[in-house]
């Protein structure tokens, strides 16, 4: 059987353009170079992760620009046409962030960045989709006739870990991203990649996050950058790297399960740094300084998957960055089908996600799969106060 291959490049600590631009080029000639993929006047959509603010490259949050550089001059040379393009998370301004980071300069060099959320969008089809028949995507997406992932590696408050997969999010819509979440997030985003076909991941693991990522974990120096012609076989060395079984990674393992790509260690070979010399256990999501409160109680059931368990710590972790936390004392939030313990009143409970029986379901319900932070912190608060978006702006209802 044919192996896909994993490069791993170690770069110099803080590195500069030319140091990335040579790390990049390694890892792509250690897999076999890419004008296999990439052919002369092809448009190449480059699509990093602007997930939110903070930009600094010190938070580990946004892809390196100099990574998304490194890959457009690749692109060029060869002959083809990079746009380096995405949308950030729901509510966030995908301008400002450009402005305010070093994409914006460069914008001002004559590369085009592109700001997916002021572009057309159309309605991908989804071929035997698990979820969806088709996707609010955007129409730059569906010109382009290779598409780059280009994510940073970073933990994450739903999913465990979020890389070249999970990042592809991105390519839809506001309203896309939302119903995604509510339809079924570790299924739909195997639905958008078997949609759009990515064909490369270039990763940029410079500096990532640990604990409660995406956007508030804890910035980790590695100073690698990866590649592969496989998303799976990314993402599983990615998960490896940081300390995961890929198993433990529900994307990867459901992306795999559907034959778009390789997860086994034994079909991946690693070329470059050995992954022993430069794995590293990440602090994950759950680990990460729960929250504690007096007559607060969170209980977990037997369906409870990782994704509403993360998401509930999430929430509650935005409530005590946002100084909300005098909101939880006598709430129940149940998960996973949990029963409520005798003597609280219904009205007091908040339940979550689509795995929670209809019977069961109270008044503050919070549906989805799994649901967005901002809504379960609104179900806990119930109206007492406002919710505070820790990074997006506008209201819950905010769609773009």
């Amino acid at each position: 059987m044919r192996k896909s291959t994993v490069s791993i490049v170690k770069t110099p600590s803080s590195p500069d353009y030319q140091d990335v631009l040579e790390a990049v080029e390694k890892a792509l000639h250690l897999i076999g170079g890419i004008e296999d993929i990439i052919r002369p006047d092809k448009l190449v959509l480059i699509n990093p992760s602007w997930v939110a603010p903070p930009v600094e490259p010190s938070a580990g949050c946004i892809t390196l620009p100099e990574v998304s550089r490194a890959i457009a001059d690749i692109v060029t040379s060869i002959g083809a046409r990079p746009v380096i393009a995405e949308s950030s998370a729901v509510g966030v301004d995908t301008e400002k962030l450009i402005e305010e980071s070093g994409y914006r300069k460069l914008r001002e060099m004559g590369y085009e960045v592109v700001n997916l959320k002021k572009t057309p969008w159309v309605k991908l089809p989804v071929e035997n989709g698990r979820i969806f028949e088709t996707l609010p995507c955007w129409e730059l997406v569906q010109q382009a006739d290779v598409i780059v992932s280009v994510p940073k590696l970073k933990t994450h408050d739903q999913t465990e870990m979020t890389c070249s997969i999970k990042k592809l999010k991105g390519l839809l819509t506001d309203k896309g991203k939302k119903s995604m979440h509510q339809e079924g997030l570790f299924e739909g985003v195997v639905d958008l990649m078997s949609a759009v076909k990515p064909r490369l991941a270039v990763v940029d693991a410079i500096v990532c996050q640990e604990g409660v990522g995406p956007v508030f974990g804890r910035p980790v120096e590695m100073n690698l950058v990866l590649a592969g012609k496989d998303l799976v076989a990314v993402d599983a060395t990615c998960a490896r790297l940081i300390g995961y079984k890929p198993l433990e990674t529900l994307i990867t393992v459901n992306t795999a399960a559907r034959g778009l790509g390789i997860m086994d260690s034994d079909g991946i070979e690693i070329l470059g740094e050995p992954l022993d010399k430069v794995k590293r256990r990440f602090l994950r999501s759950i680990e990460d300084d729960p929250v504690k409160v007096k007559d607060f109680q969170l209980i977990h059931g037997e369906e409870t998957c990782t994704g509403c368990r993360n998401t509930v710590l999430s929430a509650l972790l935005d409530m005590r960055n946002a100084d909300q936390l005098m909101y939880l004392p006598g709430v129940t939030v149940l998960t996973g089908g949990a029963q409520p313990p005798k003597g609280i009143s219904r009205e007091n409970i908040v339940t979550i996600g689509k795995c929670m029986p209809e019977d069961s379901r109270t008044e503050r319900h919070v549906d989805g799969c799994p649901p967005n932070n901002a809504l379960v912190v609104k179900a806990i608060i119930a109206g007492r106060a406002e919710v505070k978006r820790m990074y997006a702006d506008g209201s819950l209802d905010q769609t773009g």
